[in-house]
């Protein structure tokens, strides 16, 4: 079964780090794109950033200079290192891929998702 698996999140202060995880598994014969999203209470899931299979990133204005996406293709893991947390940044995080399983063709898929909160 091809699916995504988060890790990492939790409860911070304000000003600290947090490292997000996400590993595609199955039987997957290539990955394109990777990223995050999030989804805050209210509000319409966005895009918090993304990243090519040639190291192309794509940030959301309000996490510019904070946050960093990265990924290890021999893993097929997309790693999110959020620094400079506001509580702003509180939100359910959820990774999304454009995965090729064997046999079958490119699709996108979504994390289970995980909780970041910032406190003040």
């Amino acid at each position: 079964q091809v699916q995504l698996v988060e890790s990492g999140g939790g409860l911070v202060q304000a000003g600290g780090s947090l490292r997000l995880s996400c590993a595609a598994s199955g039987s997957i014969i290539s990955v394109g794109v990777m990223g995050y999203y999030r989804q805050a209470p209210g509000k319409q899931r966005e895009l918090v950033a993304s990243i090519t299979g040639i190291g192309s990133t794509t940030y959301a204005d309000s996490v510019k200079g904070r946050f960093t996406v990265s990924r290890d293709n021999v893993k097929n893991t997309v790693y999110l290192q959020m620094n400079s947390l506001k509580p702003e940044d509180t939100a359910v995080y959820y990774c999304n891929a454009d995965l090729s399983p064997w046999g079958r063709p490119r699709q996108n898929y979504w994390g289970q998702g995980t909780q970041v909160t910032v406190s003040s």
